[in-house]
């Protein structure tokens, strides 16, 4: 049960505070650009590039466990709590420091079964974190700047993963030639983050009036009333098949190594101008999608983001050289961009306001198990089709199950009716940015 009173307007916010507010998710995506991108697949590829596929499937899915559970947990949890920093800070402060604790320990072990133990404890303190922060938007931002708030939000992300790859890729042969100091080096840059968040944002102390124990309050972020929620369970479908085809990136390190024959360092390096490039061309699209979505609605721009993004992976699937395969990242580039400015605003429209912890983290679950989905699919077929084929066909024909998962997301997609949800009472008080 919720306090119920008169909803409150929300201020519009100055760019530089709707900028604040998305700052942690540069830090996040630092994490997870440098090692789901770079280290952890090389690693792999180096341990045994027969199974590589398989053994990446194997840690992506170990790690989407945690989030899928954490994340609506704590977000729920984070929805009622009271304290003098706020409902959410206590959380992003606390997850975002055991973040560097894990991280060591992924840093410092070499063998497999220590790699999947240190990245499924690092999922569950990022989601720890994760899962409150995402209430920011529905909680602070008002309807008429969630475009441009969800832009930004997808502009952090993406210029997070262009670093997180630069600082791994730094970590190999060359500038600093330590891959342990490396992966520590991305969890100071979600730290730095972490601390303007805090330092910057005011919360306010508003929340709605707790009528039950904290475990049943935990436990209600499964509660069964989620399967009345349609839209957002479709939503949820459309953001696993959407960001699951992100994952092609994933395997970039073994397209271009395999179907490409490049060496171990051309490769790195050719995957970091890729995830330049496709950084670059998300960055450009970000802000404008969300824009556009507040013009011309949230569906009919992920629809055409959906058509660029696919025809970008398909191209990168045919791509006779390299250079080709460059070039296609960059329709694919913008085809995310623009998926991830009007697919957030998407979700803060149809979620119920009062829970938004909730909600968000259930939808990001959907984000969760996305890597997995994919690479379950992807890795072994991947795997499958090069002992058949040869080794140079299997990374080409999991680029193209990328372009698939696009397509279905898209089809998806028709069944999410993209009314606003304003229906439902808020706190009284007006949590606020500080300036």
């Amino acid at each position: 049960m919720t306090e119920t009173g008169p909803e409150q307007p929300r201020i519009r916010l100055p760019l530089s505070q709707l900028v604040t507010l998305s700052i942690y998710w540069f830090g996040i995506q630092t994490i997870w650009g440098g090692l789901n991108i770079t280290i952890i697949p090389g690693r792999l590829d180096d341990l045994s590039r027969d199974t590589q596929g398989t053994l990446l499937a194997i840690v992506l899915l170990a790690g989407a466990v945690a989030p899928i559970i954490i994340q609506p947990t704590v977000g729920v949890i984070s929805d009622y709590t009271v304290t003098r920093w706020g409902r959410r800070k206590p959380y992003i402060v606390i997850g975002s420091l055991l973040d560097v604790v894990f991280l060591a320990g992924l840093a410092f072990n070499n063998d497999f079964v220590s790699m999947v133990a240190f990245y499924f404890l690092l999922q569950v303190s990022s989601n720890f974190a994760q899962g409150p922060f995402q209430g920011y938007v529905p909680d602070l931002v008002p309807a008429n700047q969630v475009g441009t708030a969800s832009g930004l939000m997808g502009l952090m992300l993406t210029l997070g993963t262009i670093a997180g790859v630069g600082i791994a890729t730094l970590g190999g042969p060359g500038f600093l030639d330590n891959l342990a100091l490396a992966t520590m080096a991305l969890g100071l840059v979600e730290v730095v983050t972490m601390i303007v968040l805090v330092a910057t944002v005011d919360e306010g102390r508003a929340a709605p009036k707790r009528t039950r124990p904290w475990r049943e309050i935990a436990l209600s972020a499964w509660g069964r009333d989620i399967l009345q929620q349609r839209d957002v369970l479709w939503l949820l479908l459309v953001r696993l098949l959407f960001l699951g085809a992100y994952n092609a990136t994933v395997i970039a390190i073994g397209y271009f190594r395999r179907s490409h024959g490049l060496s171990a360092d051309d490769a790195d390096a050719t995957v970091f101008l890729a995830t330049a490039i496709v950084g670059v061309s998300t960055a450009i699209a970000v802000v404008p999608g969300g824009q556009l979505s507040d013009r011309f609605g949230r569906r009919p721009v992920i629809w055409t983001a959906a058509l660029i993004a696919g025809t970008g992976l398909l191209g990168v699937a045919l791509a006779p050289t390299p250079e080709l395969a460059i070039a296609s990242w960059v329709p694919f580039g913008i085809g995310m961009g623009t998926f991830l400015s009007a697919d957030w605003a998407l979700m803060a429209d149809v979620i119920p306001k009062h829970t938004a912890g909730r909600y968000m983290g259930i939808l990001n679950a959907g984000t969760a198990m996305a890597g997995p989905a994919f690479i379950i699919v992807a890795g072994p077929v991947q795997d499958l089709v090069a002992a058949g084929f040869g080794d140079a066909a299997g990374p080409r024909v999991a680029m193209g199950v990328a372009a698939g998962f696009v397509a279905l997301s898209a089809l998806a997609l028709t069944r999410v009716n993209p009314r606003r949800r304003e229906d439902e009472h808020l706190p009284s008080a007006k949590p606020t940015v500080a300036t």
